[in-house]
């Protein structure tokens, strides 16, 4: 192979990678799509103490890849993914059993409208939280492991294309994961909820044997580095006041991406009724995604992340008023030729569409400009570190969306609305306002990162001055 094509070209580590990320992304989001329905409706939690324990959930897989990230790239990414993906597979095995266990205690009962009922006033339901501490960890590797191959086996010319590619194939992922629920709740109704966790334990066992047998990099810069050069290392990069301050930026974008899981089922199913499909709605996204991700990055490939990811930041308003449009056309189908849908689906999916066409300006290209900030043999903890907005963005986004469901639009299974529809009715008439406060938070955003940008760039200018 000429060094041109080198230079151009991707290794095996590079596809295997992007294969594994595809299962493992897959078996993540047929999970998280329905993480709070699962929490509430399997488990009997309200809708705050689902949000508080889905945030923190996906609040720890963000947290921890700095720290994973960095044993990763001590004991070599082969052996960190080969036990990330073994956590993984017992994780969401366990999802599946745990509510099997509860029934043979006596907790149960099955059915199409409320399940588990019994579990409602029980703190034994609060023992699944070791069980997604496991998954925690395991996805804590991924995040930092995959993305930091992609580093270490890409170069300037081809480090956009490369990170293009895996956020295609981080999106045909969560595709996969998020059609199959769809069909499993309408063939099972609740039971769904249970068994797409052997779906998802079956995806992460399969990316453990692809591991196993063809994971092979030549790229070991950095394995066995001391515990002493690790926390140097840390107190390096957590001591960026750059890195963070656009980290805390992006978390904006972060907070509405994540109402697609936080607050978006809920709030379809509760207005547009059980018909609705809250996951393949959500499907839209890394539908769009993968459609638009390449183009965007090849007509962006000349402008420098910061304005790539800048353009993004001001889809992510109109997103969230698109979303919160739909309640305010009424109840009336929109008749779409072959079939009608509820307003406030119909909607929700132009939002989403939005919202994708924003991720595509600004995840990649974030993850690029991280890619560019790592020193050889530190790529696993700087892209773990890229994913502290994740971490911040799930402990708020989550933790507001339940306060903001429980404000604007109750569970209508709740005792004082079972048997009092209007009662409901009232209490529910401005779920639109949820969407508002997510349209403050992303404008915020988009205008801090044009500040950001502005400033960082003068004192770029002084810096070349200073140096010339």
């Amino acid at each position: 192979m000429t060094e041109t094509a080198q230079k151009k070209g991707f290794s095996r580590a590079f596809w295997v990678a992007n294969a594994v990320e595809l299962l493992e992304r897959a078996a993540y989001y047929g999970v998280f799509i329905v993480i709070t329905l699962y929490l509430s409706r399997i488990l009997g939690f309200s809708d705050i103490e689902a949000g508080i324990i889905a945030g923190s959930f996906s609040a720890g897989l963000y947290f921890l890849p700095t720290f994973s990230g960095a044993l990763a790239d001590k004991i070599g990414f082969r052996s960190a993914l080969m036990l990330a993906f073994a956590l993984l597979t017992i994780g969401y095995a366990s999802l599946a059993l745990f509510p099997t266990f509860l029934e043979s205690k006596g907790f149960v009962e099955y059915g199409k409208e409320t399940v588990f009922t019994g579990l409602r006033d029980s703190k034994i339901k609060f023992n699944i939280i070791p069980i997604m501490l496991i998954i925690m960890v395991g996805g804590s590797f991924i995040k930092s492991v995959i993305s930091g191959t992609i580093a270490k086996e890409t170069n300037k010319e081809n480090r956009a294309r490369g990170f293009a590619v895996f956020y295609m194939m981080v999106n045909i992922g969560a595709f996969s994961g998020k059609t199959i629920v769809k069909p499993l709740r309408d063939s099972m109704g609740e039971l769904g909820l249970i068994n797409l966790n052997y779906f998802s334990a079956a995806m992460t066992f399969v990316a453990f044997i692809m591991i196993f047998l063809f994971y092979k990099s030549s790229k070991t810069t950095g394995e066995g580095k001391s515990i002493k050069e690790i926390w140097q290392a840390l107190i390096k990069i957590i001591t960026n006041g750059r890195l963070i301050l656009l980290i805390i930026i992006i978390t904006g974008f972060w907070m509405v991406q994540h109402q697609l899981y936080a607050t978006m089922p809920k709030y379809v199913l509760r207005l547009a009724g059980e018909g609705a499909s809250p996951s393949w709605y959500a499907n839209v996204n890394p539908l769009i995604v993968v459609l638009t991700v390449s183009l965007v990055t090849r007509l962006m490939i000349k402008k420098t992340a910061l304005t790539s990811m800048t353009i993004g930041m001001f889809i992510m308003p109109v997103s969230a008023l698109l979303m919160a449009s739909g309640n305010m056309l009424g109840g009336t189908p929109i008749n779409l030729g072959l079939f009608s849908m509820h307003p406030v689906a119909f909607m929700m999916i132009i939002g989403i569409m939005f919202q994708a066409l924003a991720e595509s300006f600004i995840s990649p290209r974030f993850l690029e400009f991280f890619s560019l900030q790592s020193p050889k043999g530190e790529e696993g903890m700087y892209l773990g570190f890229s994913h502290l907005h994740s971490f911040l963005s799930s402990i708020l986004g989550f933790g507001l969306s339940g306060f903001l469901l429980e404000k604007y639009l109750p569970d209508p299974k709740l005792p004082e609305y079972a048997s009092n529809h209007q009662a409901w009715l009232d209490a529910s008439a401005n779920a639109h306002y949820i969407w508002f406060y997510f349209v403050g938070i992303a404008s915020v955003a988009a205008i801090a990162l044009i500040i950001y940008g502005i400033i960082t760039r003068k004192i770029d200018a002084q810096k070349r001055t200073i140096n010339n």
